[in-house]
C-alpha cells in the first residue's frame, strides 16, 4: 500500500528494537513437500494457500495510475491475475474497500477515487465483478479484502464527496494521525461497515472475505484516539478503555463471520494481523520478540483469541522479518503461531514480505534471493502451516532479485488447490 501502507508499520513497529537484521545462515532448501506446497517429485499435488495481496489504496499495486480508461484498467488487472498463475499461485486477495469507498457499484459508499481520480465518479466498469470472473476462469480463488474503519488517508472531511456517509454522520468520525477513521465503539458504525462490506458479498461469488491489520489505528506518538465520549456512553461494565476497545473489535469479527456464513456459506473469512500478538515480556503466552507494537495492546485486536475460539476460518500473520533477526526472528514466530493454531478450526497461513526482497534499504538477508525460499522450507516443519501469502502483487510481477521465481521453482513446481474446509 505504498507510503500509507500497513506494511510500513512492520518496519516502524521494530523501531524499539536494538538489533539490526542479519543475513540468514539457514541451509538451502531440499526438495519440498507437505502443506507449504506440492512436492517437486512424483505424487499428487496437495492443497495449500499460495496467495498474493493485490493492494489498491493509493494505487499501490493497481491501477498504475488513477484515471486510466476502463479498458486499460481492466487489462492491468487481468495481467496481475495472469502473473499469479505464472508463479504457481492459487489465490488473489483483492483490496476492494481501501478507505470507506468501493471498487464495485456499492449501495452504501462512493466509487473509489483510486479508479477515476475523483471519489464517487463511476469508472465505467465493475472491477470486483471482473476480478471474480477472470480469477475463476484461471482457476484462482478471489478473496475480497476490506478495511473496516479507515475513512480517508487525509484528515479533511470536506474533501470527501457530499454524499459520503462520513459527511452525513460526522459524529461517526475520529481524526487521528493525519487520517480519518470511523469510531469502532459506536454500534451504528459497526452495523454500517458490515452492511457496506456485505453488499459485495451478496452481489459476487467471492471465495473469501479478508480483513488486514487495521482495527483501532496504529499508535501515533503524542496523540490519542478521541473516543472518550463513546466510552462514557457504551463502556459500562468495562473498567478499562482498552478492554472495551478489544470487545468492540471482537464483536466486529464475530458478527462479520456470522454474516458471511449466512450470506455466502462457501466463502471463508480470514484476517492478516501484524505478526506479533504480544511480546513474552508483556505476557508469558506471547512470542519471544521485542516488538514496539503489539496487536492486543495497541490495535486492540486479540488475534490469538479469534484463532483459539475458532471465530475465523484462517489467519495470515504478517511475519515480515528474516530468519535470525534478533528482535523478531521468523524462525521463532512460525512455531509460536503454529502452537496457537494447533487444535483449532482456524487454518494458518504465513504472510511473507516479498516487497523487502532486493530493496536496498533492507538488510543483507533481504538481498539474498533464497531468503524467502528458506522461509517455506522452515515453515514446512510445522503441520499447522497450510500455506503462504505474498505482499504484494506488484512485487510478484517485478521480482527484483528473483526471490519469487526461486520460491516458485523450489516449492511450487506442481499445482496446489487452494485449501478448503
Amino acid at each position: 500500500m505504498g507510503g500509507v501502507s500497513r506494511r510500513a508499520f512492520a518496519v516502524a513497529a521494530l523501531s524499539a528494537f536494538t538489533m539490526a537484521p542479519r543475513a540468514s545462515a539457514a541451509p538451502a532448501p531440499s526438495a519440498p513437500a507437505g502443506p507449504a506446497g506440492g512436492s517437486r517429485a512424483g505424487g499428487a499435488a496437495t492443497a495449500g494457500m499460495r496467495g498474493m495481496w493485490l493492494a489498491t489504496v493509493a494505487g499501490r499495486d493497481w491501477p498504475s495510475r488513477a484515471g486510466l480508461r476502463a479498458a486499460e484498467q481492466r487489462a492491468e488487472l487481468v495481467e496481475h491475475l495472469d502473473t499469479a498463475v505464472r508463479h504457481g499461485l492459487n489465490t488473489v486477495i483483492f483490496q476492494v474497500r481501501p478507505t470507506a469507498d468501493a471498487l464495485w457499484p456499492s449501495a452504501y459508499e462512493p466509487w473509489s477515487e483510486n479508479l477515476s481520480g475523483s471519489q464517487g465518479r463511476d469508472p465505467g466498469w465493475d472491477p470486483l465483478g471482473t476480478a471474480v470472473a477472470e480469477a475463476h476462469a484461471r482457476g484462482l480463488e478471489l478473496h475480497a479484502w476490506f478495511n473496516p474503519y479507515r475513512v480517508a488517508t487525509h484528515d479533511v472531511p470536506s474533501r470527501l464527496v457530499p454524499s459520503h456517509p462520513a459527511r452525513k454522520h460526522p459524529e461517526w468520525v475520529v481524526p487521528y494521525g493525519g487520517k480519518l477513521y470511523y469510531d469502532p465503539g459506536l454500534p451504528e458504525v459497526r452495523a454500517f461497515v458490515q452492511d457496506a462490506m456485505m453488499d459485495a458479498v451478496e452481489k459476487y461469488a467471492v471465495d473469501g472475505v479478508h480483513f488486514d491489520d487495521y482495527f483501532y489505528p496504529y499508535p501515533v506518538a503524542g496523540q490519542s484516539f478521541d473516543d472518550g465520549g463513546t466510552f462514557s456512553t457504551y463502556g459500562g461494565g468495562f473498567a478499562a478503555r482498552a478492554a472495551w476497545r478489544r470487545n468492540n473489535i471482537d464483536l466486529l469479527v464475530r458478527e462479520t463471520a456470522e454474516r458471511v456464513k449466512k450470506i455466502r456459506p462457501a466463502a471463508r473469512f480470514g484476517v492478516s494481523p501484524f505478526g506479533v500478538w504480544r511480546n513474552a515480556a508483556t505476557d508469558a503466552a506471547g512470542s519471544d520478540t521485542k516488538a514496539g507494537v503489539q496487536t492486543y495492546d495497541d490495535l486492540h485486536a486479540d488475534t490469538r483469541k479469534w484463532v483459539r475460539e475458532g471465530w475465523i476460518d484462517y489467519i495470515v500473520p504478517q511475519l515480515y522479518w528474516n530468519i535470525g533477526l534478533e528482535a523478531a526472528d521468523y524462525a521463532k514466530l512460525v512455531p509460536w503461531w503454529a502452537q496457537v493454531a494447533e487444535g483449532s478450526r482456524t487454518e494458518l497461513y504465513i504472510g511473507e514480505a516479498l516487497y523487502k526482497a532486493g530493496d536496498p534499504a533492507q538488510g543483507a538477508a533481504w538481498q539474498d534471493p533464497a531468503e524467502l525460499s528458506r522461509h517455506l522450507t522452515l515453515a514446512r516443519q510445522h503441520a499447522e502451516v497450510r500455506g503462504h501469502v505474498y505482499f504484494s502483487a506488484k512485487d510478484v510481477a517485478d521480482d527484483r532479485i528473483g526471490a519469487m521465481a526461486r520460491v516458485s521453482a523450489d516449492h511450487y513446481a506442481r499445482p496446489a488447490r487452494a485449501p478448503r474446509p
